[in-house]
């Protein structure tokens, strides 16, 4: 596969190709811009996503290995819900939420909405149930 470097990323020819030719064409985002902002994003959240994935791992080894003791026995919901927690796989459900919703500046609210120039990234008739 045909890769080139951009924004610090490895992008396959055909994808940077997509974004250039087709994505970004009239959102008035540089294909520069694009790249150099998801790269910005990636290296942000690499660190990241590799501890989530280690404590992703690490849940699963000791689901396994719960599994394995109990092997061919039935299992008690109370007493799985109770090593769920233990391990922190299920947590507590959080405290009262605030949301608010005014305050925004007039460009932020705006922002998502699809204008006259602005066509939506995802049009509704794409998106399933």
């Amino acid at each position: 596969m045909d890769r080139l470097t951009i924004g610090g990323l490895a992008v396959a020819r055909e994808l940077h190709d997509f974004i250039a030719e087709e994505a970004l064409p009239g959102t008035g985002i540089s294909p520069e811009v694009f790249w150099g902002g998801l790269g910005a994003i990636v290296r942000d959240l690499t660190p990241k996503n590799r501890a989530l994935l280690a404590k992703r791992d690490a849940l699963q080894t000791k689901i396994d290995a719960w599994h394995r003791e109990r092997a061919g026995k039935p299992i008690d919901p109370a007493a799985y819900k109770a090593f769920l927690t233990e391990i922190d796989y299920l947590l507590p459900p959080p405290g009262a939420v605030q949301v608010r919703t005014g305050g925004r500046p007039k460009s932020a609210a705006s922002a998502a909405k699809p204008g006259p120039s602005r066509k939506p990234f995802i049009a509704a008739s794409s998106c399933q149930r």
